[in-house]
């Protein structure tokens, strides 16, 4: 991948390759992605849906990150599995119509809840979105990636009871995954 080393912004290995098993063991096929940055996590996404026939919609809203996510998914010859968008996430996750199995949300933190909000009449039964810099709150506690927005998003995603939220215990920078129950 170009620029393998990692850069500010991007998700570690660890964390893609958390992405990349959820996609693979439940054989998902329509991906979407919050927060291009410069394309790492889209690769690991892609990768995966490249194994189950998918593909990704993803969506950055600055033009330089845009610009080196493709260039970085040419190089890795993953540019057929991804729709990648120069766009206001804002606006275009409102008027995207679904469904989806996965989505991945890294972008602005203040915002998770919003999208997620968006996002869940979108998602199918069985289908999980997954959230980045996420820990599970704890009173007193500063963690490291206490940034505005997540507290909220995972308790909102915590309180819905069509959903099973956890933090992903092997998550280098707080994978929180949130799985829609199947219907009976």
């Amino acid at each position: 991948m170009a620029g393998s080393q990692r850069s500010g912004g991007n998700v570690p290995e660890a964390d893609g390759k958390i992405l990349y098993e959820i996609i693979v063991h439940n054989k998902y096929k329509k991906a979407l992605e919050v927060g291009t940055s410069t394309g790492h996590s889209a690769i690991w996404i892609a990768w995966a849906l490249s194994k189950t026939g998918g593909k990704l919609i993803t969506i950055e809203i600055d033009e330089g990150r845009h610009r080196q996510a493709l260039a970085n998914f040419k190089e890795a010859g993953l540019s057929e599995y991804i729709d990648a968008r120069l766009a206001d996430a804002h606006r275009l996750v409102n008027g995207l119509p679904g469904p989806f199995d996965f989505v991945f949300i890294d972008a602005d933190k203040d915002w998770y809840t919003n999208y997620a909000k968006a996002l869940i009449p979108k998602l199918e039964p069985g289908g999980c979105i997954t959230a980045h810099n996420v820990e599970e709150p704890r009173p007193g506690y500063r963690g490291r990636y206490r940034l505005s927005g997540t507290d909220e998003y995972y308790q909102y995603m915590k309180g819905l009871p069509e959903f099973e939220t956890s933090i992903h215990p092997q998550s280098h920078a707080g994978v929180a995954i949130s799985c829609k129950k199947k219907e009976k």
